[in-house]
């Protein structure tokens, strides 16, 4: 765990106050920089040592073969990896003839700063060589949010206390050798020199460097250069080969003289434009770079920055942990998306290989819902890239004998690369989730045209998936047999509730989608009849629902299934350390499914239905997925459990900050830190809008005193103020000067006028706080129980 000994709780700072090697791995991740096209981690500039060394761009992939023991019809046959690309990271030090290396000589001082505003990471070290000369070196990184292609260092070496000889070597490296894997089946496969080599070129202060992915053939470039101010005599000089070129700057400073250097770095990838056009893009975008300054970047990031926060803040007084963790997380989702511009958003983000670099529902389920009422135009370029795959997603339902289409479970580009069925092929329910996602959008912005420019192509044809994947019985009851639903230790079940109310949801989506765009939907061949069977199919969904329990089974039969032996089975996560064979059939729940259909669905449940749900569900679900705790949180709140909510928003918010999961060292999980501001917003703010409108219905737990977040909602922009007495409902502005919301259940008109303030709703809960299996029980809850 990353402990409060080296990282400080600051509300806008990510600090690492010393130097620990064996924190290395997650402190990349936690350190990364990205924009959404470019993705560095928080690697040290001198390269070694390193835990996992990763310069990334969107969607630039290799393929490579699942095997499978025996092929099966309709198995993926290859898939896809992200492709650690040619590192411009890198600057390495000589004082006089020895290397600056952390391990050798004396580490005085060590500091790494991620700075949340202004979008930089910032370090600082004073360091004596083992022949006792001391240097300060400090660095400052950005990749751009204002110029897409673009990532830039600042790198100063000062002599301390007598003169010494610098020597300072800027490279590009392709190909650089990773460490193996791991045996978690989380973690990337490694490729080995997955670049091959197509030109190169230098000057005297900079290079670049092209490559060619061996079997996908996407062609990337990468190119430097260099700003060096020094006092007194420099020599700078450049070579570049096949897989490296090096800028070298070589002075002699006095002390209290420093050297300085910006370089600049522009990359760019294509699978269509040819070699001399790339190369021009780049050096294009490094031309843009030196343009603009250090300065000028500085400023354009910070200003981006400002923008956002002004639109996406969450305050949270009373919890400095979870203050710090929700920014950092809103910041970490803001990279991972700002200038993806149609392309995916990784599960992992830019951070590292984790998940191979795909793409899941996680997106859709998760991060949209944050970006739709923080950033709009990032979701609205999420759902561009995913529309742009509706080909390759109706060639996958063709060959697996379905109508329309059905998308991947994982990918990068937009083909199937899950290669486990139970929980790949068979979790239909990623088709609802995209067609919500749209939906969303729609209804957050009041912004129609990206339902006619794309969504309703995507709707339609998840709408005419499910009506080949269900059916009616003889009763007129529709079903929909053989799927898995968000918990992957129940898989290839009947009725998964959350499922069939995600394709009920889908299925009139699609229908009142062709009513406002009549021509757009008669260009797909939509008929009259064809939408009434989408509505008929709606209606008569079936919903389990145990009367002896007074609980909706998870998936039709589940409540039957005999229970997991908790007692001898305490080893989490359970899939490393249980065979399905035995998890299948039991009452066991590897994350949030019918919970989470409560939140995402919340109007087709009462209030008591929620509560008996809560309490049957909290007992066994293992929590050994990333993407649970936040849902708890959500729900556990709006039943009345304020504290329970509390530990798992904190658990939400924490994952990473202090590697909960064990493998933050493979890239953060972009869902949970969305998930921290779900928590915390949907949580104790009550935000609902699964009824077409803004429902808020806010209730703290005594360990915050305030809780105040921004929100945007059809071009209106309002501020949402809690207390434990009372709600401040501010419209900072918006196209009139009035709109109407949902406070705890009624219309209630704000304006902007002036603020309006109402009373808090409490909610005694219904039952009393229900127990989690043993060791499961949230973070907090655990730090006090030890």
């Amino acid at each position: 765990m990353i402990s409060g000994k080296n990282f400080t709780v600051e509300p806008w700072h990510i600090r690492e106050t010393s130097f620990d090697l064996d924190l290395l791995d997650e402190a990349e991740s936690l350190f990364a920089l990205s924009n959404g096209h470019i993705g560095m981690r928080g690697n040290l500039e001198e390269g070694e040592p390193h835990g996992l060394p990763g310069t990334y761009l969107n969607s630039y992939y290799e393929v490579r073969p699942l095997p499978y023991a025996e092929a099966g019809f309709g198995y993926p046959e290859a898939g896809q990896t992200l492709v650690n690309i040619t590192n411009g990271k890198l600057i390495r030090l000589l004082v006089d003839d020895e290397p600056f290396d952390l391990r050798y000589g004396e580490l005085l001082e060590h500091e790494r700063v991620l700075d949340m505003r202004a979008g930089t990471l910032t370090r600082t070290a004073d360091w004596r060589s083992p022949a006792g000369k001391q240097v300060r070196v400090v660095s400052t990184r950005l990749v751009s949010l204002a110029q897409r292609s673009v990532a830039a260092i600042e790198y100063t070496v000062e002599a301390v206390d007598e003169f010494a000889r610098v020597t300072v070597q800027s490279e590009l490296v392709a190909n650089e050798q990773l460490p193996d894997s791991a045996d978690d089946p989380r973690v990337a496969a490694v490729l080995d020199n997955p670049l091959e080599a197509v030109g190169h070129e230098h000057s005297e202060y900079g290079a670049i460097l092209l490559h060619r992915t061996r079997i996908s053939e996407l062609l990337m470039a990468a190119a430097m250069t260099h700003d060096v101010e020094v006092p007194g005599r420099v020599e700078v000089t450049t070579g570049a080969r096949t897989d490296w070129a090096t800028t070298t700057v070589i002075c002699g400073l006095r002390p209290g003289q420093k050297l300085r250097i910006v370089k600049y770095l522009a990359y760019g990838w294509s699978s269509l434009r040819s070699r001399p056009a790339l190369r021009d893009q780049v050096a294009a975008a490094l031309s843009g770079a030196r343009y603009t300054g250090w300065e000028g970047l500085l400023e354009s990031q910070r200003e981006y920055l400002d923008e956002f926060w002004d639109s996406a803040d969450v305050e949270v007084e009373g919890d400095p942990d979870s203050q710090q963790a929700v920014r950092f997380g809103l910041f970490h989702v803001l990279q991972a998306s700002a200038r993806a511009e149609r392309r995916a958003i990784p599960g992992k983000g830019l951070t590292g290989t984790g998940y191979d670099g795909h793409a899941f529902w996680d997106t859709e389920g998760f991060v949209l819902p944050l970006l739709t009422y923080t950033a709009p135009y990032a979701a609205a370029d999420a759902l561009r890239w995913r529309a742009s795959t509706l080909d390759l997603a109706r060639e996958r339902a063709a060959q697996l004998n379905l109508t329309g289409a059905a998308f991947p479970w994982r990918t990068i580009r937009g083909e199937e690369c899950s290669a486990y069925w139970p929980a790949g092929t068979a979790a239909w329910h990623v088709n609802a989730d995209i067609a919500m996602a749209f939906e969303r959008y729609r209804v957050v912005t009041g912004d129609d045209s990206l339902e006619a420019e794309c969504g309703l192509a995507v709707l339609v044809e998840t709408a005419r998936l499910w009506l080949s994947l269900g059916h009616h019985d003889r009763f007129g009851v529709w079903h929909v047999d053989g799927v898995t639903g968000p918990d992957e230790y129940t898989a290839v079940v009947r009725d998964n509730v959350f499922t069939n109310l995600m394709a009920a949801h889908n299925l009139r989506t699609a229908a009142e989608g062709c009513l406002r765009h009549p021509d757009r939907a008669e260009e797909l061949g939509v008929t009259e009849a064809e939408m009434a069977d989408w509505r008929t199919a709606a209606d008569d969904a079936f919903i389990p629902f145990d009367d002896d329990l007074g609980v909706h089974p998870q998936c039709a039969g589940f409540t039957t299934l005999q229970e997991w032996d908790f007692v001898t089975n305490t080893t989490y996560p359970l899939l490393l350390h249980a065979p399905y064979v035995r998890l299948y059939p039991a009452q066991v729940i590897k994350q949030a499914d019918l919970v989470l259909a409560m939140q995402w669905q919340s109007h087709a449940f009462t209030l008591e239905q929620k509560a008996r749900n809560v309490d049957y569900y909290e007992r066994r679900t293992t929590r050994d997925s990333s993407l649970s705790a936040c849902t708890q949180a959500v729900m556990c709140a709006e039943v009345g459990h304020l504290e329970l909510a509390h530990d798992y928003a904190y658990e939400a918010a924490l994952i990473d900050l202090r590697d909960l999961h064990h493998n933050t060292r493979d890239g953060l999980h972009m869902a949970s830190l969305a998930g921290a501001w779900t928590a915390l917003v949907a949580g104790f703010g009550g935000l609902r809008d699964d009824d077409g409108v803004l429902s808020l219905d806010p209730r703290l737990p005594s360990g915050i005193t305030r809780l105040r977040f921004r929100l945007r909602w059809r071009d209106f922009r309002i501020t949402v103020d809690v207390n434990h007495e009372n709600v401040t409902y501010t419209v900072r502005d918006g196209p009139h000067t009035a709109m109407t919301i949902r406070h705890g259940g009624e219309d209630l008109e704000i304006s902007t006028d002036e603020p309006s303030t109402v009373a808090i709703k409490p909610r005694e809960p219904l039952l009393p706080e229900p127990q989690q299996p043993p060791g499961r029980e949230p973070l907090r809850r655990r730090l006090q129980q030890g």
